[in-house]
């Protein structure tokens, strides 16, 4: 028998460390060449490390949440062959054993959980509820009555640990469970929704919910924001929209309103270059930028990821509608490159359906402006002295009020606001 270093390797250029974010191996397990090993995250770009080798998991370095230097000592594997790389170092504290399933709730894992440090609402309630059972899909064991009870409780009991034999649950399991603030929480038959409930549920911030919450305190910290709402009349819009998805060819993907306030976008800022800029507000230089590279922010299982649509100035709706359906599955998948999530120069935010009346939009930091489209309802509204149904929709947008003046993002608002009433002119030099 021979043992594997596996060392953490290099995962972007510059990068000295890279925080383990989950792992998908267990100490003592057998894995084969190729299988996922663990998920480690640096910058915004989340990777996944593969086995070099087969063999068996004999030393497991860092728990998620900690950061590891490149080039350390990341897994250890006991293999057939001979020894392969340097003599593995003595195992860190953290690894000395196969930590046991975790008595608080385990952190939001960013790809597949661990066995046992995955995220589930009731299961952290009861960190040993699948002491028995290899997943919370397979039937658990327990008599009609138990059944029956659970029912009026509303308590599923695959959440349930069992004390009876080969984990069979039993009357007292159930006391127990809703005791310490399980349940269902039924409408009706039982007593469980005005059940007393005890206890907190402690959930570290790692991985992409850790730098979402650095980057957005540092925005905030560092930039004067400020905002700016306009109310929008989309009846035209929509109504162009709908038309050309009703006439658009087989090859062609369907239109939402993203395209066109991009479109809207690269028309106005080559007048308003100090809003397509970034500030470097430590060397004291805004970069003023020719090209409109558009940040998308999107919302995945795991927060909130912008990825970019590069040269927007140089596509058409359509083309627009393309990239941005790509790049949305691409981060939903977890596939975006970390090309695919850097570099823009400003930043469109939407909430589709959920966009509310008026949103408070935080600065991309170091862009300085970032927009965010409200959702469009129909409402009257007073038209040539008559009430009128229309589409309407807020815009809500933010500026760093130390580049771009008050009065400027009023008037560029303003701007936007005529392209997308007179949806024609958008498309006109």
């Amino acid at each position: 028998m021979g043992r594997y270093v596996f060392k953490l390797p290099d995962v972007g250029e510059g990068t000295a460390e890279a925080e383990i974010v989950a792992w998908h191996v267990k100490l003592g397990e057998m894995v084969e060449e190729d299988a996922p090993l663990a998920d480690v995250m640096t910058d915004k770009a989340t990777i996944e490390i593969t086995a070099p080798v087969s063999g068996r998991i004999v030393e497991r370095n860092g728990e998620p949440g900690e950061m590891a230097p490149i080039g350390s000592v990341l897994v250890v594997f006991e293999t057939d062959g001979a020894d392969a790389g340097p003599p593995a170092p003595p195992p860190a504290k953290s690894a000395a054993k196969e930590a046991p399933a975790p008595k608080q709730a385990a952190p939001a894992p960013v790809a597949r959980p661990v066995a046992g440090e995955g995220a589930g609402g009731p299961a952290r309630q009861q960190p040993d509820a699948f002491a028995t059972r290899e997943s919370p899909d397979d039937k658990p064991l327990a008599s009609p009555a138990v059944r029956k009870r659970a029912h009026e409780l509303g308590v599923h009991l695959q959440f349930v640990a069992g004390s009876g034999p080969a984990g069979r649950i039993e009357h007292e399991d159930l006391d127990a469970y809703v005791a310490n603030g399980g349940g269902g929480g039924r409408s009706s038959g039982g007593g469980a929704l005005y059940a007393q409930r005890e206890g907190a549920e402690d959930i570290k911030v790692i991985g992409l919910r850790r730098k979402i919450a650095e980057k957005m305190q540092d925005a905030k910290r560092r930039i004067p924001h400020f905002a700016y709402v306009e109310e929008v009349d989309m009846t035209e819009l929509e109504a162009l929209r709908a038309h050309l998805n009703a006439t658009r060819r087989k090859d062609q993907p369907k239109l939402t309103l993203l395209p066109f306030l991009v479109r809207a976008l690269v028309r106005l800022l080559p007048d308003y270059p100090q809003i397509n800029a970034t500030f470097d507000d430590e060397a004291g230089v805004v970069h003023r930028h020719h090209a409109v590279h558009c940040g998308i922010a999107a919302q995945t299982a795991n927060g909130l990821v912008v990825p970019v649509v590069k040269h927007a100035e140089a596509m058409d709706v359509w083309a627009l509608a393309t990239e941005i359906a790509r790049l949305a599955e691409a981060t939903k998948n977890g596939k975006a490159t970390r090309d695919e999530l850097s570099g823009s120069t400003i930043t469109i935010t939407s909430l589709g359906p959920l966009g509310g009346v008026v949103t408070t939009p935080v600065i991309n930091h170091p862009e300085v402006a970032i927009i965010g489209p409200n959702k469009i309802i129909e409402r009257p509204v007073v038209q040539n002295g008559v009430i009128v149904v229309r589409k309407m929709m807020n815009i809500s947008s933010s500026f760093d009020h130390r580049v771009v003046d008050g009065y400027d993002a009023a008037e560029f608002i303003q701007r936007v606001k005529a392209l997308l009433e007179h949806p024609a002119t958008i498309f006109m030099d």
